[in-house]
């Protein structure tokens, strides 16, 4: 394993990096990276970014808003919260495994005297309150998972900048997006700073992974990191894209996740669909997308068509018949 340093702020220059490091570079077999950003919302790959976020707020407290490759849901990032990225090809491809992939962060909590327990689908909490959210992505057999860790955010700007579903808050049986998460910091009884419990965690990776090195970056690596930037993590189109036009839309969540799908039908039948949510999946939605246009707008014709591809690829833990659900009744 090798581990990349990182020391820039700028959230679609670390976006790209991880990107780059995800798909680029192939020949190492395991990377690890840490990362800080600027105040920020990430978003997953197949969210509605608009539906997200508090877009007048996001604006007038100048919050970069940035689309990541993985699945899962938004989240917020500031100058105190860290990110860690593992990228592995040693990983069964559509294992999801998350909590191996957190041992490390349970584990330096633990040096520090504070349990944390992996629970859900993709959290790790403390007394019952989320400190981190996990993300994967596969590209050609290769993952790469990748963690939010709230050391010591601002959490009323966190608040403000999300626009967190009703049904999310809901079906968690809590009042507040605030009653649900807390900092790192607050939690250890010897206070450290977001820099050191980085240095903590990058050394605890070290001692389970003894011949562990720095990969460093050459000069082609990072201008080709910023050229994709730029061109494509940095940009608009790849963030906001366009809203899609509709006739009928739906939106059902599960315990693997939510669905929100925006159908243009005509006569019946489905011109195009736009599929969104913070679902987990292997490949791009588009494919299922594309498999429904043409497809009458009832409920067995669309599971009929689901049942001909490998949905489990697109939607980790739903059933075909689920699916079916979310996009016509």
């Amino acid at each position: 394993m090798k581990y990349i340093v990182n020391t820039s702020n700028e959230t679609d220059y670390n976006i790209a990096l991880e990107a780059y490091a995800f798909r680029e570079l192939m020949e190492e077999d395991e990377l690890f990276i840490l990362w800080i950003n600027r105040p920020s919302i990430i978003i997953g790959r197949h969210q509605n970014t608009i539906e997200e976020i508090n877009k007048e707020y996001t604006d007038a407290h100048d919050i970069r808003v940035v689309r990541r490759l993985s699945g899962g849901g938004a989240v917020y990032h500031d100058l105190n919260n860290l990110n860690y990225t593992i990228i592995s090809n040693k990983s069964t491809e559509g294992a999801f495994d998350f909590k191996t992939f957190s041992a490390p962060v349970i584990e330096t909590l633990a040096d520090l005297g504070v349990k944390a327990s992996f629970t859900g689908r993709n959290d790790l909490e403390i007394d019952g309150k989320k400190i981190c959210g996990n993300a994967q992505a596969y590209y050609k057999g290769r993952m790469m998972h990748h963690g939010c860790l709230l050391f010591d955010v601002d959490m009323t700007v966190l608040g403000n900048a999300l626009k967190v579903s009703k049904d999310k808050i809901e079906s968690k049986g809590v009042k507040s997006v605030r009653a649900r998460v807390t900092n790192i910091l607050d939690q250890l009884p010897k206070k450290i700073t977001v820099n050191e419990f980085a240095d903590l965690l990058l050394q605890k990776m070290k001692d389970k992974h003894p011949d562990m090195t720095e990969y460093i970056l050459s000069t082609g690596d990072l201008a080709n990191i910023k050229k994709l930037a730029d061109e494509q993590f940095g940009t608009w189109d790849w963030t906001y894209g366009q809203a899609p036009e509709y006739t009928i839309s739906r939106e059902v969540r599960y315990p693997a996740g939510k669905i929100s799908t925006y159908a243009n039908v005509d006569k019946s039948m489905i011109q195009s669909v736009k599929i969104y949510g913070d679902f987990f999946g292997i490949k791009d939605v588009a494919d299922v997308e594309e498999a429904l246009v043409g497809v009458r707008y009832e409920y067995q014709d669309v599971l009929a068509r689901l049942k001909d591809m490998k949905l489990s690829d697109y939607f980790a833990g739903m059933t075909v018949e689920e699916v079916a659900k979310a996009i016509v009744a």
